[in-house]
């Protein structure tokens, strides 16, 4: 592993990024560097460390060392500390936004309001609810007889490129809450904001170790951080490709995966719906430049009322405004990154080559723009609607009844999220109950409650995040049983 002198900071709008890892509570450069690039304008943002071998066994070696102490504090001890790291990242909200603004390019403005919030509610949320969980006790047998969580040990966290930061509060939180120790391995095309995030636990006053930040790229650094024998659980959010060699991996050294693997979510409007809502949340599946896992891209809309929605859809989408993510007029900002938009813009014109109707959009703009897009496949086995496109790129299917709407909701391979809008009660129930996937909206789209499960059916996932979901999966269960009567 390289020296210990730390590289000076990348300066984004004054705010100071450390471009290396943090390793034990020192920033830790490297020999080998990354360029990570800005949406905005396609400029450097600046040279960020690129972990291997070494770095990654001296991450987790920090992680094993700093373990016991963390565990032991308890579930109390351990809410002090993340509450200090909530109200610090509250404090931060616009230097935070700033960076991963112009690292990610997300609009400025959701970050502010809350995005970068809701990372600070999850380690409070975390935090307060391994306090009050409650171990299970009863009598069996003649016995007295507890469940109890063991923290697991240190775990690997390795995050996607899409609002960076919050996400990776979603893991590392309940992680540590649950007494693990943590190394976090970003995405390479937006690196910067989790370098905030480690600094921020240094200044929360955790002990070296607890919290580690691993930069680099998934094929050199990722694959080894999962390889490491020493790793007690194993996180990731990314493709299903990327996650079957990481199950692999982990499946050799019996170490447990959760993965949440993207999405092809229906978005279903059924004729008694409130047309106006249904186009309006319809059309805002184009924020965040379609890069949300939970959208829903494929339109089903009953035939009977298809012209109307697609009336007030139109007009909801000449609404939107393509443009730099710093202005608050903007609606739509640039894709993250130039093999993204070619990737994107590799599907639609697939899409178009094999006779798929073009209903509006279809081309790339200056810079790393992409128009809302709109395709009506003749297909439902088509390339467009079964492959994850994660761009601002939807489908758009009709339906006669509820049986049909159900059957195509559930014809592709991903199961995450599904999106529903009906006036009835009923037929909320019996589709909202018949669709696979993780989570299914009615009348409205990505409320979340922290303490509710979260996670996808089919190639969408493996495991459950969320609430006690999470804080059970890093931790191991045991049952204490004592003879009744044994014992004073």
């Amino acid at each position: 592993m390289s020296s210990t002198t730390a590289t000076e900071p990348i300066l984004i709008a004054g705010v100071r990024v450390s471009p290396d890892h943090l390793i034990g509570g020192v920033r830790v450069p490297s020999p080998d560097r990354f360029v990570t690039l800005s949406p905005i304008d396609g400029a450097p943002l600046g040279h960020v460390a690129c972990g291997g071998p070494a770095e990654a066994a001296a991450a987790v070696g920090a992680a094993a060392a700093a373990f016991p102490e963390w565990a032991a504090l308890g579930p109390a001890g351990r809410a002090a500390a993340l509450h200090r790291l909530a109200d610090l990242i509250d404090s931060q909200v616009d230097e935070i936004a700033t960076v991963e603004c112009a690292d990610m390019g997300m609009l400025l403005a959701s970050l502010r309001a809350r995005v970068i919030a809701r990372a600070a509610m999850n380690f409070r949320n975390y935090a307060d609810l391994a306090v009050a969980y409650q171990e299970r006790d009863w009598h069996s047998k003649g016995t007295w007889n507890r469940v109890q969580r063991m923290p697991a040990g240190p775990v690997a966290v390795i995050t996607p490129w899409n609002a960076p930061f919050m996400l990776s509060t979603w893991k590392v939180a309940p992680a540590l809450a649950a007494g693990c120790t943590v190394v976090l391995k970003p995405a390479e095309w937006s690196p910067l904001s989790a370098s905030l995030l480690a600094d921020l636990t240094v200044a929360a006053g955790f002990s070296p170790g607890v919290f580690n930040l691993l930069q680099g790229t998934g094929e050199r650094t990722g694959a080894a951080l999962v390889a490491d024998p020493r790793l007690a659980r194993i996180s990731f959010t990314g493709s299903p490709e990327t996650a079957r060699q990481i199950a692999a991996t982990a499946g050799a050294n019996l170490v447990p995966f959760t993965g949440e693997l993207g999405g092809k979510g229906p978005l279903i409007v059924c004729e008694d719906a409130d047309l106006e809502l249904a186009a309006a949340r319809a059309a805002g599946q184009y924020d965040d430049a379609g890069q949300v896992c939970l959208a829903g891209t494929r339109l089903l809309v009953q035939a009977s009322i298809a012209d109307a929605f697609l009336e007030r859809f139109d007009a909801h989408v000449a609404a939107h405004v393509l443009g730099d993510p710093r202005s608050p007029e903007t609606t739509i900002a640039p894709l993250i990154h130039p093999e993204h938009l070619t990737r994107v813009q590799g599907f639609v014109d697939r899409a178009v080559s094999d006779g798929h109707a073009l209903l509006r959009g279809g081309h790339r703009l200056d810079g790393l723009f992409f128009e809302p897009t709109l395709i009506a496949p003749h297909s439902n086995d088509a390339e467009i609607v079964q492959s994850e496109v994660f761009g601002p790129v939807l489908t758009f299917q009709t339906f006669t009844d509820e049986a049909e709407a159900i059957a195509l909701a559930n014809s592709t391979r991903y199961g995450l999220s599904g999106i529903v809008f009906t006036a009835s009660m009923g037929r909320a129930e019996r589709i909202g109950r018949a669709l696979r996937a993780g989570v299914v909206w009615v009348n409205t789209f990505l409320v979340r409650d922290l303490t509710a499960p979260f996670g996808g059916c089919g190639i969408s996932g493996i495991g459950r995040e969320g609430g006690n979901y999470a804080l059970d999966f890093y931790s191991d269960l045991k049952t204490l049983q004592i003879l009744e009567g044994s014992v004073g």
